[in-house]
């Protein structure tokens, strides 16, 4: 993690090989003409990034990926029109190879949430350093998602529930159903404060055991659910509707 922010492998489409060495290109969706004016001047500084179009609303953002095929779009989220969310969910259906980085003033978890649930691969706060809005490209380019450590917290912490039952809220689905291995009680708790933001230590605690108990629980879930670190198995939990038992923090 470096100035708070973290990214991840998206474990459900890495980025093909023939992306390595080729200039990504990016289409601005913005309705300030200072903020798309702002993000060109910022990306055309950069050598292995072509800014293909710019949007001021949403129709106009959906058109455009029509005509120019871009690999990433920097969304907001409030354009006239079309919003943000209903741009990113046109997309999911149309357009699945194009990349969506939410980029908002919004600090609404609702908003991140939803955003998340249509497919995007990042969220980035506008008052994000510009260096970060840059390598934030770079890694949903490269096939990884991207978020900031207050969204993280804020979208785990959302998707920590779900409906009576163990049915996901959003898919009417069993969400154990969907796991490669079942999970125990205390695993399923571990995965529970994950989501939350706790630390090994912090777990140990509440739990009574040792952090080497905890540790090994962990070994033990990212085995059974295919991954590889803490985001992953908390985005896991966000994509795949795995069961998060316990409250908030």
């Amino acid at each position: 993690m470096a100035d708070g922010f973290e990214s991840l492998e998206r474990m459900t489409s890495p980025a093909p090989p023939e992306t390595a060495n080729r200039h990504i290109r990016v289409l601005i969706a913005d309705d300030h003409p200072i903020v798309r004016d702002g993000l060109r001047r910022l990306l055309e500084l950069e050598d292995d990034i072509d800014v293909v179009g710019e949007a001021g609303d949403g129709r106009q953002t959906l058109d455009l990926v029509n005509e120019v095929d871009p690999d990433i779009i920097l969304l907001d989220l409030r354009m006239p029109n079309v919003d943000g969310l209903a741009a990113l969910q046109a997309l999911q259906a149309t357009h699945q190879r194009v990349k969506a980085i939410v980029l908002t003033a919004s600090e609404d978890k609702n908003e991140f949430v939803q955003a998340m649930k249509l497919g995007c691969s990042g969220i980035v706060l506008k008052q994000t350093a510009p260096d970060l809005i840059v390598k934030s490209i770079r890694k949903v380019f490269a096939g990884e998602i991207w978020l900031d450590s207050h969204t993280t917290a804020v979208v785990m912490r959302q998707f920590a529930t779900v409906g009576p039952g163990g049915v996901d809220p959003a898919s009417g689905a069993n969400p154990k159903a969907r796991e490669r291995s079942p999970l125990s009680n205390r695993e399923r708790e571990i995965v529970s404060f994950v989501a939350q933001g706790y630390k090994n230590k912090e777990m140990a605690e509440k739990m009574f055991i040792s952090e080497q108990t905890v540790k090994n629980h962990l070994h033990n879930i990212f085995d059974k659910l295919g991954v590889s670190d803490r985001l992953e198995l908390a985005l896991f939990a966000i994509h795949k509707g795995l069961h998060l038992p316990g409250g908030e923090r």
